[in-house]
């Protein structure tokens, strides 16, 4: 399939937060094919190094539930290629734990990741943009931050993408009058590893394409498209929004 843009992202600095496989990596391979240059970032070393390669990327190891380490992340990309001018902050994780057996490590652990390493990396990469006077910055949130999913618990996963989704508005109102343009994006059921182990649930996965207008699970160069749109020019009038790649699950 070809990603052809609006308008190109030729020479342009992209940060790809867990970019080894899934959502990141399609997008990372969707972004290059329009122009950009691209940082693969993720705490999968050899996954990363793998994805880099295939790809034609830079690979960061960074575990970004480290304040330090994204600072030191930014640091090293503008030291390299002098700016950042896309940041697709995308790592994340889910446990699919009932809340009353949930632990302070299982919640923690979810929080840290999809909430503080999102923030983390929206302030260190937001704050090169902020100097530049431009940016776009692309959050993935997920439709579990306007929702609660059926039939599978997942409390803290879906607190960590409504914290994701009002993080988005919140800077893209601080930095909107300084050039640095924030979004996310949300998707429903796509077909990466992580949502593939839900799918050996008979009943889970049953619900899930009932509950799906479409009928079935969405395909990461589906959300790739959307992102490659929110880090082009052709979305300048876009700040604050949260584009919602779910097959029409949150319509119902």
């Amino acid at each position: 399939m070809s990603y052809s843009p609006l308008t190109p992202l030729d020479g342009r600095i992209a940060i790809v937060t867990g970019g080894a496989r899934g959502i990141g990596l399609e997008t990372a391979k969707a972004l290059k094919e329009n122009g950009a240059k691209i940082v693969i970032v993720d705490i999968d070393a050899e996954a990363g190094e793998k994805a880099a390669q295939e790809i034609g990327a830079d690979f960061v190891r960074t575990d970004l539930t480290q304040s330090d380490a994204v600072r030191t992340l930014a640091a090293e990309v503008r030291s390299k290629h002098g700016r950042i001018d896309i940041a697709f902050n995308n790592a994340g994780i889910a446990v699919n734990t009932p809340s009353e057996e949930c632990t302070d490590d299982d919640w923690h652990k979810v929080i840290n990741i999809n909430l503080h390493g999102v923030f983390y990396c929206c302030r260190e990469f937001g704050k090169v943009m902020l100097e530049q006077g431009k940016g776009s910055i692309i959050n993935t949130a997920s439709m579990s931050g306007i929702i609660s999913n059926t039939p599978q618990p997942q409390s803290a996963y879906n607190v960590s993408k409504a914290g994701v989704i009002m993080l988005t508005k919140s800077l893209a109102g601080e930095w909107a009058k300084r050039g640095v343009r924030v979004n996310s994006i949300s998707p429903g059921y796509i077909g990466t590893e992580m949502t593939k182990l839900g799918t050996a649930n008979s009943e889970w996965y049953a619900d899930w394409l009932k509950f799906t207008p479409m009928g079935r699970l969405g395909e990461p160069r589906e959300v790739a498209t959307a992102v490659v749109y929110l880090a082009s020019d052709a979305s300048s009038y876009f700040t604050g929004s949260n584009l919602v790649v779910d097959g029409g699950y949150t319509c119902w």
